[in-house]
């Protein structure tokens, strides 16, 4: 199954979740007593916060995916593909390392191109710094779309 598909599997049970507590954020309104009517108001946060989270994972999803498009289309997609394994299958840790130490140089002498700030995120993320890797892939798509309204 596509990684696209489990999202959204995930995202509509999700969704079907929220929608179940926000039910009974109502139910407990519908008390008329002031600790259900406190009890529903704090219920009906989650839902709120819960959709909230929906809409900014999924509009940073669609973006990494534009650029990840953009960059393909360019040929210049990050290939780690020669680099060591460790037998789960994950890249070798000291290979992960040197890699991200020459994306960090490339960032270093030109922090004004998104695709190098691109490559920098994978690299933070097959090091393991999911963290990084997500503020560099911003980094990367405010640099973009500075190009991209810059070109029209």
């Amino acid at each position: 199954m596509r990684a696209r598909n489990v999202a959204l599997l995930l995202t509509a049970a999700l969704v079907v979740y929220l929608f179940l507590l926000a039910d009974r954020a109502f139910a407990l309104f519908k008390t008329g007593t002031g600790a259900g009517i406190a009890l529903g108001a704090g219920v009906l946060l989650l839902p709120i916060l819960g959709i909230w989270v929906i809409v900014v994972t999924w509009r940073n999803g669609l973006q990494v995916q534009r650029l990840s498009r953009r960059l393909d289309a360019e040929g210049a997609l990050p290939d780690v593909s020669d680099l060591p394994r460790r037998p789960s299958g994950r890249v070798d840790r000291d290979a992960a390392d040197a890699w991200f130490e020459a994306r960090r140089a490339e960032v270093e002498a030109d922090q004004g191109n998104w695709r190098l700030w691109y490559k920098l995120a994978y690299a933070y993320d097959i090091a393991g710094d999911r963290r990084r890797a997500r503020e560099t892939m911003n980094k990367a798509v405010e640099l973009e779309a500075a190009d991209r309204s810059g070109t029209q």
